[in-house]
């Protein structure tokens, strides 16, 4: 395969299935490269003392998946060896453990996809407009990210 056949893509997914570590990895891994860095957030069962029964987000779908293709576009730009990356986050209910984002990056060496995969993590959260609802045993809150622009902007 020449490398032109294998032009950098951008995997986005948003879904309410369970999401797939392996499908999700797979559609990064390139021949060029030597590096697939991945990033899973899962469920878990407790926030500050509370017990947690499950997730559930929420998002506007078109202006999420607007968002987090300027985020690729600016992994591209910081780390120009990067050729794919892939970013999947379920929608509606999440049970504890399940992925509620997988992201992945392949470049060629590790430096770049590690660094890639925590930039676009960082900022899926800070910008990309999906909400999240923690259901506990007797109450439910929805959670605001800390990192959100929006959020704390009036404060």
């Amino acid at each position: 395969m020449d490398e032109s056949e294998d032009v950098p893509k951008d995997f986005i997914e948003l879904k309410s299935a369970k999401l797939s570590v392996d499908e999700v990895s797979e559609l990064v891994v390139s021949p060029y490269c030597g590096a697939v860095s991945l990033f899973i957030g899962t469920t878990r069962n407790n926030f500050e003392g509370k017990k947690v029964i499950h997730l559930e987000y929420e998002a506007y779908t078109s202006m999420a998946e607007t968002e987090i293709k300027k985020i690729c576009r600016d992994v591209r730009q910081k780390w120009p060896s990067v050729k794919h990356i892939a970013v999947h986050h379920r929608l509606g209910v999440v049970p504890i453990t399940e992925a509620s984002v997988i992201i992945a990056v392949s470049s060629p060496h590790r430096a770049e996809s590690l660094e890639a995969v925590m930039y676009c993590i960082n900022t899926l959260k800070a910008s990309v407009p999906i909400w999240k609802k923690e259901i506990y045993e007797d109450e439910y809150s929805w959670k605001e990210n800390k990192e959100c622009f929006w959020a704390n902007s009036e404060k």
